[in-house]
């Protein structure tokens, strides 16, 4: 029977049994709406209020700035496109323009996605920052970037394709000195920060004061949460506007009855996590050491992201002469799971945006690699690695057309 290997990590964790424990009540015997009155709906506002809670202590801020989603992908389409309406009508009489964006070209889709459609909508003027070839934005070009209408930047924490560690806390700090500089003029200016911070939960400091960011995302799935649940941090006193109509549930930003028994496991998962992350850290970051310095043995193998700067869990390298796709297929067969890039770009043949705006080019892109690692990881799952993935590079470059 083949080994079976999950290395797939940055697109999604296991649910982990005590949020598992956590969340079974919720979906049996304690069903109540939130949102009613009597005994049963209080019993479920209890527990997303104690998750809210949970969620608030690990960002370091009050519970009412947090907002339950249905997924990252939500919240950050409720950040960009909720402060960009917000902010519409005042640009427009100060600046004479509409709200200006400033965006790093590495982020997920999601965030690319709304940055575009507002752009395309004539909602937004949006600035693409550069990065350098590790996947860096540098604080200064931010700087730069900033115009009379700009009203939002939005850079990733960390990049999920590559691993790259953003330098948010610093860009936090550029923009509070630009702000209060606005204050002191009384100018009626205010740039708001977004973190799109999926991939930095479990491994980071996330605190929001020590950040400097007025929103912050987050996903349950990435974190051995349950599918299906994310939440928005907003700073109390941000301009947004709410993208769902109907109800006011979320303090009147998120219309729609919440996930309970999601909302539960999110907040179980926090605590997990918290208990776990120095030895969790650690170990997976010496298994990705040893899968880093055992996969650039094979010829022509480059890592992709910044070598320091990088998060513990991610493994990303661009293989010559190999389709990332074709090695995907092959490493499959062997038992072993993986990514060509990030999971929601999966099936594209474009190559990947993240590798491209890093300057490499778009043929020794398409032979991306991503490993992604978690608790569960063995030395073991490792070397098996390191043992199969040579042959099938070999294999590869073999069957590859003679130029």
């Amino acid at each position: 029977m083949k080994k079976k290997v999950y290395l797939d990590y940055a697109a999604t964790t296991p649910l982990d049994p005590q949020v598992l424990e956590a969340m079974l009540p919720y979906l049996k015997e304690k069903y109540g709406n939130p949102s009613s009155i009597h005994s049963f709906g209080q019993e479920s506002r209890a527990a997303v209020d104690q998750a809210r809670e949970q969620v608030a202590k690990l960002l370091n801020c009050q519970p009412p700035e947090i907002i339950f989603t249905s997924c990252a992908t939500e919240a950050n389409n409720l950040a960009l496109k909720g402060i960009t309406e917000s902010q519409c009508q005042s640009v427009k009489e100060t600046a004479g323009k509409v709200p200006h964006l400033i965006v790093s070209p590495i982020e997920h889709h999601c965030v690319l996605d709304a940055a575009k459609h507002l752009e395309k909508i004539g909602g937004a003027e949006v600035t693409w920052l550069p990065v350098d070839k590790y996947g860096l934005v540098d604080p200064d070009d931010v700087k730069k970037a900033i115009k009379e209408n700009t009203v939002l930047v939005s850079v990733m924490y960390v990049n999920n394709e590559v691993g790259t560690i953003e330098p948010i806390a610093e860009i936090g700090r550029t923009l509070r000195r630009l702000n209060e500089e606005s204050r002191m003029k009384n100018d009626g200016r205010r740039i708001y920060f977004h973190t799109d911070a999926v991939q930095a939960i479990q491994y980071l400091d996330c605190d929001v004061q020590k950040l400097g960011v007025d929103l912050l995302s987050l996903s349950a799935h990435k974190f051995y949460g349950p599918k299906g649940v994310g939440a928005l941090y907003i700073r109390k006193g941000t301009p947004i506007v709410r993208q769902q109509d109907g109800g006011e549930q979320e303090y009147g930003m998120r219309a729609g009855t919440e996930n309970v028994a999601g909302i539960v496991g999110l907040g179980r998962a926090i605590e997990e996590s918290k208990k776990q992350k120095a030895k969790s850290k650690n170990h997976i970051e010496d298994l990705r050491n040893r899968l880093i310095e055992g996969v650039l043995k094979i010829p022509k193998v480059h890592l992709t992201g910044h070598l320091q700067k990088r998060a513990p869990h991610i493994a990303s390298f661009v293989v010559e002469g190999a389709e990332g796709e074709a090695m995907l297929l092959l490493l499959d067969q062997e038992g072993i799971a993986a990514s060509s890039g990030s999971a929601c770009t999966s099936g594209l043949l474009e190559p990947s945006h993240v590798l491209t705006a890093m300057g490499i080019s778009p043929e020794l892109a398409h032979g991306s690699l991503r490993f992604s690692l978690g608790k569960q990881t063995t030395k073991e799952e490792i070397d098996y690695v390191l043992e199969e993935l040579p042959k099938i590079v070999e294999r590869l470059r073999s069957l590859a057309p003679k130029s």
